[in-house]
């Protein structure tokens, strides 16, 4: 079944897209997660993105870089939620509040070696790393490093000159190797 229902104009056009596209989906999805950090929000930002894709497909060029041109569509769509997002403000539950301001008490009474321990297992410290840095140069890293975009692809995804590019990937760089560092640091004072 597909993944589109009845509105398609052309069977033709349904089964190229979906030939082309959708393979490319789950690398979609794993970029998405790790700038949203929700999968929820993944999903949808991926789920919108076929749908623009499909909706345009027909004015697409065969043979052209089908994962640029997806990507590009993602990175609009979550770059436009982000901005209505920021003009949102967050609104957290009193309840809320205080269980964290709890739960930060009782993470502070663990000692130091359960809490790397919990630390290790709860996610690996890349990740960790990889999702305190800005959204900017979190995005660089993942199109460049993760997903092996060419300098040029990810800089047209990121609708940005290649040296703005280059200049993100390179502090985002230094500041994942200073993360790393700190983080090799306390797990060998943690061991000894």
């Amino acid at each position: 079944m597909s993944v589109f229902g009845d509105e398609t104009p052309s069977r033709n056009l349904r089964a190229e897209f979906e030939e082309t596209a959708l393979p490319i989906a789950p690398a979609l999805y794993r970029t998405a997660r790790r700038l949203t950090r929700r999968s929820e929000d993944a999903s949808d930002a991926v789920q919108e993105t076929l749908l623009r894709a499909y909706r345009t497909f027909d004015r697409f060029q065969p043979g052209t870089n089908t994962r640029a041109w997806l990507f590009t569509i993602l990175h609009s769509i979550l770059t436009n939620d982000w901005r209505r997002r920021q003009r949102t403000p967050e609104e957290v539950p009193w309840e809320v509040v205080e269980e964290r301001f709890a739960s930060a008490l009782r993470a502070s009474a663990v000692d130091a070696e359960s809490r790397l321990l919990q630390k290790l297992d709860a996610s690996p410290e890349i990740d960790s790393a990889l999702m305190e840095l800005p959204d900017e140069f979190r995005a660089a890293v993942l199109l460049v490093d993760v997903e092996d975009f060419t300098y040029e692809e990810a800089a047209a995804v990121l609708r940005c000159p290649v040296g703005t590019l280059r200049s993100r990937l390179h502090r985002a760089r230094k500041l994942l190797f200073a993360a790393l560092r700190d983080y090799a640091r306390r797990s060998g004072a943690a061991e000894g």
